[in-house]
This record gives structure tokens, sequence and C-alpha cells, in this order.
């Protein structure tokens, strides 16, 4: 728990997270991690408003009722928007819905909107009403929307082409936007940061997880696995959604290669996802049935631990621009982040080199990759003692306790460029 006697919260925060509330026979469910998150808000703020997209349905797994949870929901309000993610949904919502976003934002001594999409994008609609208020706001985005779009270009399915082509550009357009009105910009993870920080006036590089302290694999437990590296088949873990955008069908390739190099391994992708039937087709074509495992997804958080504290490495293949938490959950737990090169990746092993990354899309190169470190255990040995110190400075507290900083330090009434960003806009929308 972030340790706090109250003297540091102070004013109203306002924000809009995209992640779905579920309202259900008059229940109320919030995400589990959306939980924590708003938890730690709160640690910071003395109110925190939470705009999310609600659905009227059943919730999925890992949703809990709010109501069972009021003590980390305290000095917490949840405020329901419609779903709206079709153009006839957003057209027909969206005046009701802004001017209820106005009213909150007059409310808010803090505005932090995340943004991404088209249509049913509150966070980027809440970003233009501030600026009509002539109001300060952040920005947030965890990953580049508009690409994970794009690659929808290529998908076997016309339906999703056509849909990628007529969306791709106005969606890119409307990130620009957005990010160059915001007061700060607040990115997680060097892929996003770098995509949008020339768009932004105030660029932050900043994280968004959900690890705790405890979380993070005991100083004798990584001792023992540093120790026992060079034993057994190596084993490779992933944990996060089987779609393509994560490469699935790529990394099923690399264990079908070392099946027939030969290589004595055992993998386990934890995750459910469009892909799944097909990886678990392709494992069962391969003979690797006994070698690859499969759950889907796993409902206990301390089984994904258990699975981490295992693994001599983790293996990913992700293709699109974003800032995965998985890679840094991996690194607290000493399982070095064997993958897809980007901006992201290397920046988190930067420090100690807490991994190996090849070229996007590379299969051959990382299949390489990996038989060598099933090879040479002294290697991986190291790799695992230079993960866990690359994932050592990641907590949940340390990086909502930045982010809060932040916030109060650049968007306070009297900060810096307050008064002129006011003036601006104000001849903006007068004009």
């Amino acid at each position: 728990m972030t340790k706090d006697t109250g003297a540091n919260r102070d004013g109203r925060l306002l924000i809009y997270a995209p992640v779905p509330l579920y309202r259900f026979d008059g229940v109320l469910y919030v995400e589990r991690q959306a939980i924590n998150g708003l938890r730690l808000w709160a640690s910071h703020f003395a109110e925190v408003i939470s705009m999310m997209p609600v659905q009227d349905a059943p919730p999925p797994v890992g949703w809990l009722p709010a109501d069972d949870h009021k003590e980390a929901l305290e000095r917490v309000g949840l405020e329901p928007l419609p779903t709206a993610y079709r153009p006839d949904q957003f057209l027909r919502s969206y005046r009701k819905t802004r001017k209820r976003i106005g009213d909150l934002i007059q409310q808010a001594e803090y505005l932090s909107f995340a943004i991404g999409g088209l249509f049913g994008d509150w966070g980027a609609v809440a970003g233009f009403e501030a600026r009509r208020q002539k109001r300060r706001f952040a920005v947030w985005t965890d990953r580049v929307e508009s690409e994970v779009v794009r690659q929808d270009m290529k998908d076997p399915s016309r339906r999703k082409r056509w849909r990628a082509r007529l969306t791709y550009r106005p969606m890119k357009m409307l990130e620009h936007k957005v990010v160059s009105v915001a007061a700060l910009g607040l990115f997680h993870g060097k892929d996003t940061f770098d995509a949008y920080s020339p768009y932004s006036s105030n660029p932050h590089l900043v994280h968004d997880i959900h690890i705790r302290a405890e979380d993070h694999i005991p100083g004798d437990q990584l001792l023992r696995k540093i120790n026992d590296a060079g034993t057994g088949p190596l084993r490779i873990v992933y944990a996060g959604r089987a779609d393509a955008m994560k490469g699935p069908l790529d990394w099923i390739a690399v264990l079908e290669r070392l099946k027939v190099m030969d290589i004595d391994f055992r993998a386990t992708w934890m995750g459910v996802g469009d892909e799944l039937e097909q990886m678990r087709t392709r494992v069962t074509r391969a003979g690797l049935s006994d070698q690859v495992f499969l759950p889907g997804f796993v409902t206990e958080h301390d089984q994904v631990l258990d699975e981490l504290r295992r693994a001599h490495i983790f293996m990913f293949c992700h293709k699109t621009p974003e800032s995965p938490r998985c890679l840094i959950e991996a690194l607290s737990n000493g399982a070095p982040i064997v993958g897809y090169d980007s901006s992201y990746a290397q920046d988190l092993i930067s420090a100690n080199s807490g991994g190996v990354l090849v070229p996007v899309n590379d299969v051959e190169k990382l299949t390489d990759e990996v038989a060598a470190l099933a090879q040479d255990r002294t290697k991986t040995a190291q790799l695992i003692g230079h993960a866990r110190a690359d994932g050592e400075p990641f907590t949940d507290e340390n990086v909502f306790e930045h982010r809060s900083h932040l916030i109060k330090e650049q968007l306070r009434p009297d900060a810096p460029g307050s008064n002129r960003l006011r003036a601006r806009w104000g001849e903006s929308v007068a004009g």
C-alpha cells in the first residue's frame, strides 16, 4: 500500500480511462487492475472521478463488483459513459455526453484523459471540451492506436481491411491534434513516447503498471533460479492476448523450429484471443502437445507470477508500437525478455541488458537466439540476474506517484505558462 498520511492529497482529479465498466442486474463491475489504479490515484488526490465506458452485459472474468471494494475505492467516483464505438452510437450520444463531461471538467482541479480510437473516444472529446473551457489537461496513452489499426490493412478479413483503410488516417490525425493541444503529454513506454513526443509541447516518458513490490521475485528464490538454470529443459513463457498484434503464430513458429533442431524446451502461453485456436491446431500438427501448453486465461495472478519465476526466458513477438506491461512483469521476476526489437524493449533493458532482441518478424533469428540460450546455460543464468536488476525500479506505487507528481506540478493553476496557454486558447476559441 502507498504510505500516505493524507498530507499529499489535494484537489479533485478527473480522468478518462477506456477500461470498460459492466452493469449487470443493477451492479457495477470494475476490472481488477483498474480498481488498483484508482486506489493509487486516490492516494495522491483528495478525490478522483473516473469516466469510463459502460456496457450493460454480464462481466467477463477479472471484473469485480465495485460495492465489494469500497475501501479501495474510497474517495473515488465512477462516472459511466456510453459505449459508442459505432458512428451511429457516437452521434446519438455525443451532445449529451459532451455536456456531462463539460460539467465534470468545471468541478475538477486536475484533468487527465486517455485517448485511443476514433468514434467513441471520449478521452479526445474531453480534451477538446477542456480546450474550449480554456483548461489545461494531460493526455495519456500506452500504445499508438492508429498503428494498431494500420496492421489490420494486412488482415485476411476483407471487412477488417476496409475498416482499417477508412479509419487509419482520421484516427492518426485525431491523436496528433489532441496531443498537440494538451498541456502535458504522459506517454507510457519509449515506443509511445517516440511516436507522440514530436507533437507534444510538454512530453514525458512514464509507465503504467500494476506490479506491487511484493510481486517481484524474492532474493532467495532468484538465487535458486540462477543456480538451477543449467538443468532441465529451457522453460519459455508468455502472458498476454493471443491476438495478431502480439505475434502468437510467430511464437509457435519459433517452437516448431526448435523442435526440428532437437532443442529440449517447455513453453507456456497464458492468455486468450482470436488466434488461440490456430495456435492449438499448429501445436497438435507439429507434435508439440507434450512441450507446449496453452491454458487460456489464467484467473489467479499468483499462478502467473509462479510461471514467470520458473521461466528461463519470456519470449515475445510483438508487432506494433505499444508498451506491454508484461515485459516489465517478466523482468521483475527474473525472466529475461527475448523477442522482437522495439524502442520500448530497448529502454527497459538499457541499464543491465536483461534480454535479447531481434528484428521484428525475423522468426529465424529469434529461433537461433533461443536455441543459443538453451545450449549456453551460463549465459542464461547471467541474463536472469540482469533481468531482475532491470525490473527492480518498477512498482505500481512508484509509477503512479511519478504521474501524480507531474500532473500536480505541470497542471496547477499557477504552473509556468498557464496564463499564456489560457490566452492562446481563448484567442483560438474566439476566432
